[in-house]
């Protein structure tokens, strides 16, 4: 399929409506066609084939082992504990465990295809929605996941809220699909807000010719939104295409500045894709934050890249228009309202604290460490995450939070429910996240192999084995405590946001990265391709010379980003090439030294 039949696709779908219905009618259909998969993805949904199987499938002249991805939008994080519940439940009808996603939603996998509208109502009926959680639309709204009750972290979940009613499209296909024509509310929060920020699928007699919004073609591509507040950078705004950072007056949020262009996915080898860190744009009152949101949005609708797909993301039409050019469109957009110039941000970190907080209205909270965010019941004495969850969600009706990091958080606990959740946690052998080594508790991947059919390599099978080297290294070093960002993603499209970490791993063929070194543990700084090719039995001894030579250079308190920032990147700095040299030439002196003290 050519990259411009997605346009054509779209503009012929009534709706994003399409074939999907009749295609699902047809239970003698394993799958749907390519045609209709861009439409699913709209809905929420993507069609996969189990890639472990693929090969031998293929020569016994059998089908593709087909299934479905789910996916649930949930604005900044949040669900209820019936909401969990439901989700819970519906693992019967996957693969049988629910993926925490680094945009702060949950995935169900291996869902067949005669269980998918069950699926898709089950979530709806809870009060949640796959709509819009994939496709050329706005998805889902990042916010600070720390259920902290200050001004700030409140009006950024309010916010996230507004942000998700404004950009649902507005078509009735998706009741009709998967809700027979039912209208339901989409209780996204267990905060108080206005009910009139509430959203709603919208029914029939709603229905527009054209989406006030998206128009007939909606967007050239995803459009990533999200909220940080300073300085802790949780959800790597510079990562999204439109970011928020509130702005305080007298204990209030008076406005937010706003950041665009941001955007991560890229091909190999191919020079005229690439990452880039989103750039301020400017300063906007609190009342017209959303407006603006909208004027960003249409900016990039109407000058997108609707011809080559690879260039499509609004980091490109950033870059094409200059920063200056499109601000000047997006303020056309916004008469009677006034923009000011973009405060001044510092972020220091993108991690999550883990561990027991106080919320600020006498309740607590504890944020718990998913592995890769894979919930599931291990075998053989490992963590029952989903048993875990599913009894705290059951017996004790706490609400969660899911952060951008794929950890989880237990929130609104009760200083008496404290003892209880710590014995329900200890008893389905939940690890705790104190005695990790601070790279693995902020590590994370995208899912990859065996269900992206995207994936050039592993990601959230092989980090962890990854990890357990890194660690080595690390306890050898003295560095186990040092905030050191490690993420992988299967492919170059960089779902695992591997392009501002201090080490980037990315997928080139199977058990093959690129190396990319230098990002920053803040996420405000992209890393360099340091080496094309990596072998997986080759990392830990490719990325030990700079560990090494970190140690041994750092300064007081000086963080591994800044060491590097400090040694690679300033001034004459030498290629990636000559550095490696360079860090083993370092690494082996290092090691001489030490022989001739021991000796």
């Amino acid at each position: 399929m050519s990259k411009a039949s997605v346009e054509e696709i779209k503009l012929e779908s009534q709706g994003l409506r399409g074939e999907i219905a009749e295609n699902f009618a047809d239970a003698a259909l394993t799958h749907v066609d390519e045609s209709e998969n861009v439409l699913l993805k709209f809905h929420g949904s993507y069609q996969q084939d189990d890639r472990d199987l693929r090969a031998a499938l293929t020569k016994e002249k059998k089908e593709k082992a087909w299934s479905f991805m789910v996916r649930s939008k949930m604005p900044g994080g949040r669900i209820s504990a019936q909401q969990w519940l439901i989700h819970h439940d519906l693992c019967v009808l996957s693969e049988g465990s629910l993926r925490l996603t680094n945009r702060q939603g949950i995935q169900l996998h291996g869902v067949l295809k005669g269980n998918l509208k069950a699926v898709i109502a089950g979530i709806c009926h809870s009060g949640l929605t796959t709509m819009g959680a994939c496709g050329d639309v706005v998805r889902n709204t990042m916010a600070p996941a720390a259920p902290i009750k200050d001004a700030a972290r409140l009006d950024a979940q309010l916010l996230s809220e507004e942000i998700s009613q404004r950009f649902l499209w507005r078509s009735s296909a998706y009741a009709d699909i998967w809700l027979d024509g039912e209208k339901i509310d989409l209780d996204w929060a267990e905060v108080d807000v206005n009910p009139d920020v509430r959203a709603k699928t919208i029914a029939k007699d709603e229905m527009a010719a054209e989406d006030p919004i998206y128009g007939k073609l909606y967007l050239p591509r995803k459009f990533k939104v999200g909220i940080a507040i300073e300085p802790q950078n949780d959800v790597d705004v510079f990562s999204q295409d439109l970011g928020f950072i509130p702005h305080m007056v007298d204990g209030n949020v008076e406005g937010y500045t706003v950041t665009v262009g941001g955007g991560f996915g890229m091909s190999h080898g191919q020079l005229n894709t690439r990452p880039f860190l989103a750039q301020p744009l400017f300063y906007v009152k609190r009342e017209n934050v959303v407006d603006a949101a909208e004027a960003i949005v249409t900016t990039q609708r109407d000058h997108g890249n609707r011809t080559e797909r690879k260039n499509a993301r609004m980091k490109y039409t950033v870059q094409t228009m200059g920063i200056d050019g499109f601000r000047a469109e997006v303020v056309s957009r916004l008469p009677g309202i006034e923009t000011f110039p973009a405060k001044p941000l510092n972020f220091a970190t993108v991690e999550d604290n883990l561990g027991w907080f106080e919320q600020g209205d006498g309740k607590l909270f504890c944020a718990v460490y998913i592995s890769m965010g894979r919930l599931t019941n291990r075998e053989e004495g490992g963590p029952q995450y989903l048993d875990a969850f599913n009894e705290i969600a059951r017996d004790l009706g706490l609400p969660f939070v899911v952060t951008p990091n794929t950890n989880l958080i237990i929130a609104e606990v009760a200083p008496e429910q404290k003892a209880a959740v710590d014995a329900i946690l200890a008893k389905h052998q939940v690890p705790h996240a104190d005695g990790m080594t601070a790279t693995r508790r902020v590590a994370h991947a995208c899912v990859a192999l065996p269900t992206c059919g995207l994936s050039l390599s592993e990601s959230e099978r092989a980090l962890p084995g990854v990890l357990d080297e890194f660690d080595t290294i690390l306890r050898e070093l003295g560095l186990e405590n040092d905030p050191i960002l490690v993420r992988m993603t299967g492919c170059p499209n960089g779902c695992g946001r591997p392009y501002n970490a201090d080490f980037g791993f990315v997928g080139r063929a199977p058990n093959k990265y690129a190396l990319f070194v230098g990002g920053s543990i803040a996420g405000d700084r992209l890393a360099g391709l340091e080496q094309k090719v990596v072998i997986r039995g080759d990392i830990s001894a490719t990325v030990r010379p700079y560990l090494e030579a970190y140690k041994a250079e750092r300064t007081a308190g000086e963080t591994f980003s800044a060491w590097f920032g400090r040694t690679r990147q300033n001034g004459e700095a030498p290629t990636p090439e000559q550095f490696h040299i360079e860090l083993t030439e370092r690494a082996a002196k290092l090691a001489g030294a030490k022989a001739d003290e021991a000796g």
